[in-house]
């Protein structure tokens, strides 16, 4: 089994989690795109009040104990914070393909049959896109740099689920990278 990597294991609001972004420095690893999940098990019925410190020791026996990986994804994202996994700064373990390439971003619910476009789904959705717009912003990233894990050609499952458009979340990022940054930078 490899050595497992400790996890921060943090919560950050969206502020918080940009503020903590901005203390991580990208020297001895940089990566290059983002790639989006969703945990599946649990869905948003598994989490009535989202992730919790205890649910993130249940991820660190899932993935050290059970699947014997190295680390997992570097962000879970529920309808009210941003977890921070795997520290952001190291390779995760979350896409076959992509591990020493990408970000992790796993997102609470099945988006297989958990509606993307409201409910708490679209809670999680803001969230998501919130940490992905800090992301993109800080290490110069363009509103498109994601991928799905489905898209990975070493996955053999439809994560993160139908119900989300890569199309529709690139807009949603882009739209908060014009947001926050417009007058700065054009991100499309």
């Amino acid at each position: 089994m490899p050595d497992w990597k400790p996890i921060v294991g943090k919560a950050f609001s969206t502020d918080e989690f940009d503020a903590y972004c901005h203390t991580l420095t990208w020297n001895s690893w940089r990566p290059s795109f983002l790639v989006l999940h969703n945990t599946a098990v649990p869905d948003l019925s598994q989490e009535p009040n989202g992730f919790s410190s205890a649910s993130m020791n249940g991820f660190v026996s899932y993935y050290r104990d059970q699947l014997h990986w190295s680390a997992g994804p570097h962000l879970f994202v529920d309808d009210h914070r941003i977890w921070v996994f795997t520290p952001m700064t190291t390779p995760g373990v979350h896409s076959p393909s992509w591990n020493n390439l990408s970000i992790g971003l796993e997102m609470l619910g099945d988006y297989a049959t958990d509606a993307f476009d409201s409910g708490r789904g679209l809670a999680v959705r803001i969230n998501a896109v919130a940490a992905i717009r800090i992301l993109f912003s800080i290490l110069g990233w363009p509103g498109d740099n994601i991928r799905l894990h489905r898209e990975d050609p070493l996955t053999t499952h439809h994560c993160p689920g139908n119900h989300v458009v890569k199309q529709a979340v690139i807009q949603d990022i882009q739209a908060s990278l014009l947001e926050v940054h417009s007058g700065e930078h054009t991100w499309a």
